[in-house]
């Protein structure tokens, strides 16, 4: 079964029909999305942080510097929601009112715990490193002791989730399509341009694998 239980926490109650609780959808939509928003709440104040992550079975990855107050409320244990969003088009309708925006969303929530152990806590900046460009790992320098010592690794369980998708044209109001106004979708995706190498890169250095086949891969 591949569905996440449902119960007032992840319940969707507006528009429930483009809803899904589906890990297949879900998950998908967190892997292509490039960051993430967590959301936690702090002696009564909350608090929205966007974050890198990546995703390993049913749990969520973020890293941050050890002083940082959302990986603290984490490693305590407290609960999280994080919500990650891709937007695929503005839905321009006859009507102000109907006009909205192609998208696919999902949330989900959770706890963590830190993860200190040292294979596991570097095998997590790995997945994080290969969300951002995969790949991109075995190329680079990994962390230094040093960096490590610095650096708070988190785990989150994903223990409910929701999903969220508009797509198509617009859905105006039945008398609004006899109106002489333009209506339809404006698609958007994430534009990859070409590499542009650091000002202080050695000659003779070249675009590694990895950032070739992203570019590839975002090409459209």
């Amino acid at each position: 079964m591949t569905d996440f239980p449902i119960d007032d926490r992840n319940r969707l109650r507006r528009k429930p029909a483009r809803g899904s609780f589906d890990r297949d959808i879900i998950y998908p939509i967190i892997d292509e999305a490039p960051i993430c928003h967590v959301g936690f709440a702090e002696n009564g104040q909350p608090f929205v942080i966007p974050t890198l992550h990546a995703r390993h079975d049913d749990t969520l990855i973020l890293h941050g510097a050890k002083a940082s107050r959302l990986l603290k409320h984490i490693e305590a244990g407290h609960p999280v929601c994080v919500a990650f969003t891709l937007l695929d088009g503005i839905v321009l309708a006859r009507s102000a009112f109907s006009s909205s925006v192609n998208y696919r969303s999902a949330v989900v929530f959770g706890a963590g715990r830190i993860i200190d152990a040292e294979d596991e806590k570097m095998h997590a900046l790995e997945l994080v490193t290969n969300h951002i460009v995969p790949g991109r790992w075995s190329e680079a320098r990994i962390p230094t002791p040093k960096e490590m010592h610095a650096t708070s690794v988190v785990s989150i369980t994903i223990e409910q989730a929701s999903a969220k998708v508009r797509s198509g044209p617009p859905g105006d109001e039945e008398e609004d399509y006899a109106l002489p106004i333009w209506a339809g979708v404006l698609p958007l995706a994430t534009w990859v341009g070409d590499p542009v190498p650091d000002p202080r890169l050695a000659e003779g250095i070249p675009t590694p694998e990895s950032v070739g086949r992203y570019v590839q891969s975002q090409t459209r």
